[in-house]
């Protein structure tokens, strides 16, 4: 299938990186356990994938899907639904919901992930965007080594600081992504100066790659997206949103209307593969994050600048490919589309996708539209010239997603 150079560079990768992949056995194995007994704990039953219709009340196959995540989360309430329609949605939902006109955001990791910044907006912009609303935005950049400069955070931080955001991702950034002991640093040092401000979490492409989650270091409100980690694979859309009870009671009014919240939402069919996502997303994960280090070793052999390297500590799925120029990134990212079960015969193309400020090329043959923790990689065409891979329900599928694309920049002279 691949030529006897691309086979000898599978095999050297296999050979450095078996002892990480093992590492990562260790982390599938507590974190299928921890939502094994969370299961347990609170007596799923098959009547808890039973649908509801209409306005969904009493559904308590919801009711106990909010228990759980809750208790694998370390939170004390959690929100889990199928009308999010994306993360974004999520974490605009989460943010609507704590903020009020007036208070503050305030970004300690930089700038947030492309499609937050028409959620932030303008003052006045005239498209309900939390600027729009009166609430007051401000971010403070990471240091050149990609840490929080908690002096500049130290004298940011204002009577009207109400939220402290942290995204645990790298987004379309060079920089590491936090872990989660870096985030409860953050934590901590944030509650020392303002011990009632709320710190906000985006979770996105973090569930269950580390032993713990961000709520159980402090973090008050975290989100995510089902159709990345914690879905499985098999949830077909919406989000989730978890911490104090208080603050996810806030954002259950975002969601639906004050007072009504949480109690209504009906499931339509969705609770047998959400509950199912959530079983199989610790293995699921593991998959993935064994693809990320796999192509990192691959990629730093050839020369090529990967973040992070393959024996990095994982806090997240993607993995971040530096190119040289936008030749080599495109045929990557066709090259990843080639190895798909679905629709690898379409070849992508740079294009203007809604909420992104440069055109995006993105290679998504999924069987969740937009599913990122299956096989998928992305990239604006922009410079530094930097692919994010992410995804792969199966580790044999990560490698034939890198060793397509290497196949693909070989046939068009690009190594």
């Amino acid at each position: 299938m691949f030529n006897e150079r691309i086979t000898a560079w599978m095999e050297r990768a296999e050979h450095v990186i078996e002892g990480k992949l093992k590492e990562i056995d260790r982390t599938i194995d507590q974190n299928q356990w921890k939502v094994i007994r969370a299961f347990q704990n609170h007596k799923v039953s098959d009547y808890h994938f039973s649908g509801s219709t209409g306005y969904g009340y009493n559904d308590r196959g919801r009711e106990v899907l909010d228990l759980v995540y809750a208790e694998v989360f370390g939170a004390e309430a959690a929100l889990v639904r199928p009308h999010f329609v994306s993360g974004t949605h999520t974490i605009s939902t989460a943010l609507f919901g704590v903020l009020r006109p007036g208070d503050e955001l305030l970004m300690i990791t930089g700038r947030p992930y492309d499609t937050l910044h028409k959620v932030i907006g303008k003052p006045g912009d005239g498209k309900g965007s939390l600027q729009d609303w009166g609430i007051i935005y401000n971010e403070v950049e990471l240091l050149e080594d990609g840490k929080p400069d908690y002096d500049s955070i130290r004298g940011r931080i204002t009577p009207n600081t109400k939220v402290i955001g942290i995204q645990r991702s790298r987004g379309y950034s060079w920089r590491p992504s936090f872990t989660v002991d870096q985030i409860g640093e953050m934590v901590r040092f944030v509650k020392e100066i303002k011990a009632d401000v709320i710190v906000f979490v985006d979770n996105c492409y973090g569930e269950f790659t580390e032993l713990h989650e961000p709520t159980e270091v402090g973090a008050d409100l975290i989100a995510g997206s089902l159709i990345k980690n914690p879905g499985g694979g098999l949830a077909e859309t919406g989000g989730y949103i978890a911490g104090k009870s208080k603050y996810v009671e806030l954002a259950s009014y975002r969601l639906t209307a004050p007072g009504i919240g949480g109690e209504v939402g009906a499931m339509l069919g969705t609770a047998r593969s959400i509950y199912q996502g959530l079983f199989l997303a610790p293995h699921l994960v593991g998959q993935a994050v064994k693809g990320s280090v796999f192509a990192a070793a691959v990629f730093e052999e050839l020369g090529f600048v990967t973040h992070p390297h393959w024996n990095d500590p994982r806090t997240d799925l993607i993995q971040a490919i530096q190119f040289t120029s936008d030749k080599h990134l495109i045929a990557f990212v066709q090259g990843i589309q080639q190895s798909a079960a679905v629709d690898a015969h379409v070849v992508p193309e740079p294009w203007d996708m809604p909420g992104y400020e440069h055109p995006v090329i993105m290679a998504a043959g999924t069987f969740i539209q937009g599913g990122s923790l299956e096989m998928s990689a992305d990239a604006p065409i922009r410079e530094p010239y930097i692919a994010y891979m992410q995804g792969g329900l199966t580790y044999s599928h990560c490698k034939l997603g890198v060793l397509t694309a290497l196949r693909n920049m070989m046939e068009q002279n690009l190594l």
